[in-house]
């Protein structure tokens, strides 16, 4: 091959893959919500949640129906920053997969949630993130919930 394809070949396969300053910034706030999370610091979590943000869960019942639940901001933080020490409560990020069009930004996070150093479930977070007078901002947050068919 000769050296000028070589460099061409090398700078347009890394432009594809960089990511771009919005999808890096949206993703540093997803990841700025689970520091908190996992410090129990309510301010980390709320810098980066807009405030009027949307909480669901979705799962399935033992009976196989499916279920949709609506969350409060307020009462999720609460729990999470008034939480005992022991169990532990850790989320496992396991990739993030980011899409951003101007304003709006989706975070895509496989994920598995062990309490107490023992796995409890795995499922996707889905956040959707606006860019408020240019900071990213969590609107809305849904979840999927799951003890079968986990990579743990």
């Amino acid at each position: 091959m000769k050296p000028y394809l070589f460099i061409l070949f090398f700078v347009l396969s890394f432009s594809v893959n960089a990511q771009t300053d919005d999808e890096t910034a949206a993703k540093q706030a997803v990841i700025q919500f689970f520091e908190g999370f996992h410090k129990k610091d309510s301010i980390m979590m709320q810098e980066v949640v807009h405030k009027d943000i949307v909480l669901q869960t979705t799962f399935m019942t033992k009976d196989g129906k499916s279920v949709l639940k609506n969350g409060n901001a307020d009462n999720f933080i609460n729990a999470v920053v008034t939480r005992a020490d022991s169990p532990t409560w850790e989320e496992k990020i396991l990739s993030y997969n980011v899409q951003v069009d101007g304003t709006m930004a989706n975070v895509w996070t496989p994920y598995e949630f062990w309490l107490g150093g023992k796995f409890l479930h795995c499922g996707v977070n889905s956040f959707q993130l606006f860019k408020d007078n240019g900071k990213w901002k969590i609107i809305y947050l849904i979840d999927t919930r799951r003890k079968k068919s986990c990579k743990e």
